[in-house]
């Protein structure tokens, strides 16, 4: 058995539909994720942004409106990351340091203007699919091929992901594996730090 951590991530909430339910699901297993948030529906749902927050997951920034940023010229693709940044700070009281580009869609570019506004850019290591229509089982299995270290991709918005966020947790403890943070030094998962737990 090897011990670790890795980051469960949850892109494209806060949604009215399923946030609570997400955290519920993440808290019936005491497990915290990081969870990208999309800067309008952050600006429309504040409570679900501070649920997230009350809840002890940590937050990123997923752009405005969920663009390509690479079709974008530059000071669009700015605006997008820094009216994220503005709503999530206006609402927590503090801005992300974590930036995931919708699609994964990324460039020297993309990366470059995310490190100008002190963001650490993170994709992912393993996609369980949930966006295409997977099932609980798949995403499960998907979630199987983690490492210590690794990153998970899923999102915040369908029913098969609630009811595999138990199961994926269960499976990683028995392989000795631990959901943690993601570091803005590396971009990798590692052990949570300070002394905040899952409410």
């Amino acid at each position: 058995m090897t011990p670790g951590h890795v980051a469960l991530t949850f892109d494209d909430g806060p949604t009215p539909a399923h946030t609570l339910a997400l955290l519920d699901a993440l808290r019936s297993c005491g497990a915290r994720a990081t969870l990208f948030n999309i800067g309008r529906n952050a600006r429309d749902e504040p409570g679900l942004v501070l649920a997230q927050r009350a809840a002890g997951m940590w937050l990123g920034n997923h752009s405005w409106s969920h663009p390509h940023l690479t079709a974008l010229p530059e000071q669009e693709a700015e605006d997008e990351l820094r009216r994220t940044a503005r709503v999530l700070r206006r609402i927590t009281g503090a801005a992300p340091r974590l930036f995931r580009p919708p699609y994964g869609d990324t460039n020297p570019a993309v990366r470059a203007l995310a490190r100008r506004l002190g963001l650490t850019e993170v994709l992912w290591d393993v996609d369980t699919r949930d966006w295409a229509g997977a099932g609980p089982d798949d995403i499960v299995a998907a979630a199987e091929a983690l490492q210590d270290g690794q990153i998970l991709l899923m999102h915040d918005g369908y029913a098969a992901t609630l009811e595999a966020v138990p199961r994926i947790v269960a499976a990683l403890r028995a392989r000795g594996l631990q959901p943690g943070m993601i570091s803005p030094a590396t971009g990798r998962a590692t052990a949570p730090r300070g002394p905040h737990r899952v409410r």
